[in-house]
């Protein structure tokens, strides 16, 4: 019988998130490794389609605060709202990877509001085969998928800055055989965020600025393996900016941007162990993984806690300060607003072609109504052989208040 490890099979499809990477680049390409991938994968329309930029653009009608900064809640202008986001997912390489997105808020008064989310990243079908191969038949079709769920509470601490704070359950179901060494992930994390939000004046204009941090993925690590090797959840640091500038009554502009740095120790490299144990060997030799994995683990590298590598991971890049700054990715992004009711967006996200190269141009659009909104978003890569070229994001957004004037109550 032959028994296929799936994590093997989700593993090879999120590496070739990153672009293609040149064979000169090869030796210097060293990505931050990390477990359940999907919760670093933008959710919304509005975001995605500005680079991936949330963390603190203008709340007043975004339900979708949760995944970029909960703390923005208290600021919105409905007491309730609920969002549905959709996005086909690396429909260049496979047509049945999606994630989906069901958040929604409600504030208890004009200070707080209590938050939610359920995330669900389905990795498609894989058929497993048995004896004889393919020409027998595929004898079983399972389902892997990674879940989230999360709940956040935030509070205005003034008329123009507010925090929140959130926990989260991590499930990742990658395995095909469970048993007592093989079993679904599970891990539970925290999130720490806060917002600034304030009119100042520009000229003859009063122009809102905005200000964002969130700390998310804050927790255990997760395991398949029923725990003799763990690997890191996608521990993130946010920060944001945002200027919006208003051109007349019915027009205004946005102008955002987002910082990230993804707070997991930088793995050591094959390369690194080449050069210190294996000096006068090539170091493309692959004759020593085994050996490599031994050093692995003799490094500390694989028994580290998540806190103690949060803080390695600000100084442990092979490269020194100058690899350190190649591991913050950031995105800019410019919304033009119409009365409240018809926007259009556009924005940029890089990432160092050593650290995932993930380089694209986004564009998008929105319409607004009293009771629902519909977004979408569209991504044009810019690095060669990028399977997440051409993906679409879209989100189906309701608001309570406006419901409830229709309905009468």
């Amino acid at each position: 019988m032959m028994k296929r490890d799936i994590r093997k099979v989700c593993l090879a499809i999120l590496l070739m998130l990153p672009a293609y990477v040149a064979p000169a680049q090869k030796e210097r390409f060293n990505p931050i490794y990390t477990g359940v991938t999907s919760l670093s994968i933008a959710p919304d329309a509005r975001a995605g389609a500005m680079g991936d930029v949330g963390c603190a653009t203008d709340p007043y009608y975004d339900n979708n605060c949760q995944y970029w900064n909960p703390s923005k809640y208290p600021f919105t202008k409905s007491q309730a709202g609920l969002s549905l986001c959709y996005t086909p997912w690396l429909r260049q390489l496979v047509s049945d990877i999606d994630l989906a997105n069901l958040v929604g808020y409600y504030k208890l008064d004009d200070y707080s509001a209590l938050s939610s989310s359920i995330t669900y990243f389905s990795l498609g079908e894989v058929i497993v085969l048995f004896g004889g191969g393919i020409s027998q038949g595929p004898q079983a079709v399972i389902r892997p998928y990674e879940m989230a769920i999360d709940f956040d509470y935030s509070r205005k601490l003034s008329e123009v800055f507010s925090a929140a704070v959130g926990l989260r359950f991590i499930y990742s179901d990658l395995q095909y055989n469970y048993d007592d060494e093989l079993t679904p992930g599970k891990a539970f994390s925290a999130d720490i965020s806060m917002f600034y939000n304030n009119y100042v004046g520009l000229g003859r204009r009063d122009c809102l600025f905005g200000w964002g941090l969130n700390a998310s993925n804050i927790g255990s690590k997760i395991s398949y393996d029923g725990g003799q090797t763990n690997e890191f959840i996608p521990t993130n640091l946010r920060m944001g900016v945002s200027l919006s500038v208003p051109i007349d009554e019915y027009n205004s502009i946005s102008f955002n941007a987002d910082a990230n740095k993804l707070m997991v120790p930088t793995k050591p490299t094959y390369s690194q162990f080449m050069s210190e144990e294996h000096p006068e060997e090539d170091p493309g030799d692959l004759s020593f993984t085994s050996d490599y994995a031994t050093w692995l683990a003799a490094t500390g590298y694989n028994d580290l806690s998540p806190i103690a590598g949060i803080f390695k991971s600000f100084s442990d890049a092979p490269g020194g300060l100058e690899e350190e700054l190649r591991e913050i990715y950031w995105g800019i992004g410019v919304e033009y607003n119409y009365n409240d009711q018809f926007l259009l967006r556009g924005g940029y996200h890089y990432e160092n072609e050593y650290k995932g190269n993930r380089k694209y141009f986004t564009l998008g659009a929105g319409f607004r109504m009293n009771v629902f909104s519909l977004d979408a978003a569209y991504l044009i890569s810019t690095a060669q052989s990028n399977p997440l070229d051409q993906t679409l994001r879209f989100t189906l957004s309701f608001d309570m208040d406006g419901l409830k004037a229709i309905l009468g109550r």
